[in-house]
């Protein structure tokens, strides 16, 4: 029997109503079981590790990063030279020749995305911990587009297999992976793991805990006004006429 919400209250939670959603199909289930009947995934209203586990992706994803900016992402191969690109090196190099276009993409997709991600994990972490003025919608909209868009970081790792698969051409020319493309490619990875153990429905805890509170400090400001006019009330009472 589903309760019926208090008054203040604008709806009932699935938690209040003893259901749990599954977060692998979103098929929701009653409280107490524990596998999902359609995918088999866990069954958990709350994750109390949820945001362990983020900031231990978090970390490793950061230790990766560092070096992916600082190494070459690209070593090309020539029959007189050597040459060694990072990713803002060769970002800059493109843009001196004249393809500012595809620059511009490598920064955002390369530079910008990855540490924005970085900012905005830490933020919605951080908020559900020690509460945000952002609001709870608003947040969740970001969850969703950090959760989204970090795959596309993955374009300059894509761009160097693709540069070192055609060319290659013995001793005039070659172009191989740099040793940043592998610490790249794993803080990207690292990074949508992190993203991937956060669990949004914390993020509307906060909200619920804040309603509560302010509802019990409303009833119990009430009581004390109410007890002060009753006790004003009674000295009147018993004066003489």
């Amino acid at each position: 029997m589903t309760p019926v919400p208090e008054a203040g209250l604008l709806h009932v939670t699935a938690r209040d109503a003893g259901l749990v959603a599954c977060r692998r199909c979103s098929r929701v289930w009653p409280m107490g079981q524990d596998r999902c009947g359609r995918c088999g995934g866990r069954l958990v209203s709350r994750d109390p590790r949820s945001l362990s586990r983020v900031w231990a992706w978090w970390a490793a994803g950061l230790m990766a990063y560092l070096p992916a900016n600082i190494y070459p992402m690209l070593e090309t191969r020539t029959l007189f030279s050597t040459q060694d690109s990072t990713i803002v090196g060769g970002a800059v190099e493109l843009l001196l020749h004249g393809s500012a276009g595809i620059a511009l993409v490598i920064l955002v997709a390369s530079v910008g995305i990855p540490f924005a991600k970085f900012v905005c994990i830490a933020f919605l972490a951080m908020s559900v911990r020690h509460g945000s003025r952002m609001a709870p919608g608003l947040r969740m909209r970001l969850y969703e587009i950090v959760d989204y868009i970090g795959r596309w970081s993955m374009i300059d790792v894509f761009v160097v297999a693709i540069l070192a698969s055609l060319v290659q051409l013995n001793v005039v020319a070659s172009i191989s992976p740099g040793p940043a493309s592998l610490a790249f490619a794993l803080s990207v990875i690292f990074t949508m793991l992190s993203a991937q153990a956060f669990d949004p429905r914390m993020i509307w805890d906060g909200i619920e805990a804040r309603a509560e509170a302010e509802t019990e400090a409303k009833a119990r400001a009430e009581a004390e006004t109410e007890a002060d006019a009753r006790a004003q009330a009674e000295p009147e009472a018993e004066r003489p006429a």
